[in-house]
């Protein structure tokens, strides 16, 4: 076997380079259309079936195994390098983005599965020891798995985003067709013909790699409505800042969490509704709000000592530090009267024995399996842990218009856990009709009484807020959330797709 080293680590490329491609693609398609367990589950098992399909075509690739076998690597880092690129451009100019991203799959499945069965062979066809063969081709193949799907959410996705990503996956398919060619040539037809086709495809991938971010930028300029001015891949997500002459907007993997020209209503129903309704305001704590906009509003109350709590610090830092985002924000980040916690908000209650007046559940909407923890019956119960008994909570809560099922199962789920809980909602023009539940373990009255200065809200249309219409009700039963039994991802996912 030493003679095929070579060809063991070509194992461990490949291997690699495979799983990254199945993660790109259900990534993207997450970032793209949302409900990312349909999302991966999809694309995994359509892999695994084409897979099956390219190793059963492999058994027809009787002779030139060397030449078919860089065949297939030119294939896939071709496929595969412009995976990320094909399934963004599907997104913004055809109907059939589905159609393109199983496309997508099944050729780089079948590629990949063709090539384990065929680099087996051609040790096999020297070697005829068929014990040893499998087992080391086998092990490298897992461990080059291991790698890269360690590699890719840890290193790659957060450093380099899609696209980079992508093509350095490309790269690496095209490196290991350029280590067979130069070391096998004497047992490939026309060498010289993959020899040029290899050195062309490496320097695209590279070229890509080196000029991702301007790929980038002309994508999202296609993606968002206005001028992209900012775009940054953290560790948990994609932050993206658009500019229209005054409009500054936020959007967080694909979704907007502000726009400068209306989130003040957004924000003064969030943070005054449950405020105004508080015994004692001493200690209020916000869980996400990282861009600063409901502290802004914490703080024309002069008693609060205030708790933040977001997992992302770079989503934090951009906003205390951006000029733009600091003006909107009245440079709240950068409060003495505020403590900052970068931590997840589950964890964050699970160890906190801190107890708080006034808890703002201001999180993203829940269209993943890790948001959509924050939303279940257990979340609530560690919420009404770290509440006091006179304390007011309340939770942003999506769309009762465009997602009523998704809405009423928030408020169904934390009267689960004992509260008392009254919806209430808002026209925000950006958003639309927008929700929130207010919850506390006493009745709540209707004595609220707005003492700090608002562009919005006042007593005179807050009574307003807490009327619903029969096209905001729930259609049909509604099922709470829990870890275990995920349903409003369910009922989102849904609402969003009727939504498009």
């Amino acid at each position: 076997m030493k003679k095929y080293r070579l060809l063991m680590l070509t194992t461990l490329i490949i291997s690699g380079c495979s799983i990254c491609y199945e993660l790109i693609i259900s990534a993207v398609s997450s970032y793209l259309i949302g409900d990312t367990t349909l999302q991966y589950s999809i694309t995994i098992g359509l892999y695994m079936c084409a897979m099956g399909l390219g190793s059963y075509i492999s058994k027809y690739m009787k002779n030139n195994l060397f030449n078919w076998f860089v065949f297939i690597e030119i294939g896939v880092a071709i496929v595969g390098g412009t995976s990320a690129l094909i399934l963004f451009y599907a997104n913004l100019y055809l109907e059939t983005y589905q159609i393109v991203m199983y496309i997508e799959i099944i050729v780089i499945g079948t590629f990949v599965g063709a090539e384990i069965p065929i680099l087996t062979r051609i040790i096999e066809d020297d070697n005829e020891n068929l014990r040893v063969t499998l087992s080391s081709i086998f092990s490298f193949d897992y461990i080059g798995g291991l790698v890269g799907s360690i590699a890719f959410p840890i290193i790659l996705l957060p450093h380099l985003g899609y696209f980079a990503t992508s093509f350095l996956i490309g790269c690496m398919n095209t490196l290991a067709a350029t280590l067979i060619i130069f070391k096998y040539s004497d047992r490939l037809i026309n060498p010289k013909v993959y020899r040029i086709s290899v050195v062309i495809l490496f320097v695209v991938m590279l070229l890509g790699m080196l000029f991702s971010d301007n790929i980038s930028s002309r994508v999202e300029d296609g993606l968002y409505r206005d001028r992209v001015i900012f775009s940054k891949h953290t560790k948990y997500q994609h932050i993206v800042m658009t500019k229209h002459k005054d409009d500054l907007r936020l959007f967080i993997d694909g979704n907007i969490q502000f726009s400068s020209a209306d989130e003040y209503r957004y924000h003064e129903a969030l943070v005054h509704v449950p405020m105004s309704e508080a015994k004692n305001r001493d200690n209020v704590l916000i869980l996400g709000g990282g861009d600063g906009l409901a502290v802004r509003e914490i703080l024309k109350y002069k008693e609060p000592s205030i708790t933040l709590v977001d997992l992302d610090k770079d989503m934090v830092n951009l906003c205390r530090e951006n000029k733009q985002i600091k003006e909107l924000n009245k440079n709240s980040l950068n409060s003495n009267r505020l403590t900052i916690v970068n931590q997840d908000a589950y964890q964050f209650l699970k160890n906190t024995d801190k107890k708080f007046d006034v808890i703002i559940v201001d999180l993203p909407d829940p269209n993943n399996e890790s948001l959509n923890k924050l939303y279940t019956n257990v979340f609530y119960r560690l919420c009404s842990n770290s509440l006091t008994d006179d304390g007011i909570m309340t939770v942003q809560s999506t769309s009762p218009y465009y997602a009523a099922n998704a809405f009423w199962c928030i408020n169904d789920t934390l009267e689960s856990e004992g509260f008392y809980v009254k919806p209430y909602h808002l026209q925000v023009p950006s958003f639309g009709d927008w929700g929130f539940n207010l919850a506390s373990k006493k009745k709540l009255d209707d004595s609220f009484e707005i003492d700090v200065d608002t562009r919005f809200l006042d007593e005179s249309n807050l009574d307003a807020l807490f009327e619903f219409g029969k096209d905001e009700m729930p259609k049909g039963e509604v099922e709470i959330n829990s870890l275990s039994k995920p349903r409003l991802i369910t009922y989102y996912s849904k609402a969003v797709r009727n939504w498009e």
